[in-house]
């Protein structure tokens, strides 16, 4: 399935330029005001539902307005609708609403230091969709991307990386250059991956809000449908990774249920 921009799109606010916790949440509504939400969330504990006691894991999903749920009701966010289906397989887990609108690769390499300090036991990083819109170099892409995966490695943190398509109306070598950024980055780092983070929602009306890019309630179900089993060896994980921290290795790959372990 291809993803095509469509016109009249507006990306949202500017990234996140701050990289540390000190001053952040202070500044953050004067770079982007989705910023200051997402600092108060984190900061005094938001996010997606509270954790129930004796919560024994936390996983954070580092992300733009597809992650944020932007246009979906209280409680139906990505995040959200993962955490309830996780824990109605029985997992006990919290799911951290790490989204900002708007937010690229570069972004989200300025804030994951500061997101670590939430002590996540595993991320999923779901960002690049907003860098393909305003056609962002590759290359740039990649290094932010790499740099996200470096910190997560060398913290011992377990990682998920959700990939992107790119419009194709940027032609065919930006988007050969674009799509191969995740999965190279995948092998390099040993995280598992997620080859589209919309797959079988991006361009299907019933799925998507008015716009056509941001789903709606329903297609935030089916992006879970299709993640879950992929999160759950995400879960097998955790406890795992801080033993061979940042150990490069082949990608294991999931599409739904039929991605092999």
């Amino acid at each position: 399935m291809e993803f095509t921009r469509l016109p009249g799109h507006n990306p949202g606010p500017s990234p996140l330029r701050l990289s540390t916790l000190s001053g952040y949440a202070a500044r953050a509504c004067l770079v982007n005001p989705w910023a200051a939400v997402f600092a108060c969330l984190v900061l005094w504990g938001g996010g997606a539902a509270p954790a129930a006691a004796g919560e024994a894991f936390k996983i954070f999903m580092l992300g733009d307005s597809v992650t944020a749920g932007y246009g979906v009701a209280a409680g139906k966010s990505l995040p959200d609708q993962l955490q309830a289906a996780l824990r109605a397989r029985g997992h006990r887990v919290r799911v951290i609403n790490g989204g900002v609108s708007g937010d690229t690769t570069a972004g989200g390499a300025a804030r994951i230091g500061w997101a670590l300090k939430a002590k996540p036991d595993a991320v999923i990083v779901g960002l690049g969709g907003n860098d393909a819109l305003r056609g962002i170099d590759p290359a740039a892409t990649r290094a932010n991307l790499d740099a996200i995966l470096t910190r997560l490695g060398r913290a011992g943190v377990p990682a998920l990386l959700a990939g992107w398509k790119s419009p194709r109306n940027l032609g065919p070598e930006y988007v050969s250059d674009f799509e191969a950024v995740f999965p190279a980055l995948a092998r390099k780092h040993g995280v598992l991956f997620y080859p589209f983070i919309l797959r079988g929602v991006a361009l299907k009306p019933g799925l998507n809000q008015g716009d056509g890019i941001h789903p709606n309630a329903r297609g935030v179900a089916a992006m879970v449908g299709g993640m879950l089993p992929l999160v759950e060896r995400l879960i097998a994980r955790i406890g795992k990774e801080s033993r061979a921290p940042g150990r490069p290795g082949t990608a294991i790959t999931g599409a739904g249920r039929g991605g092999r372990p």
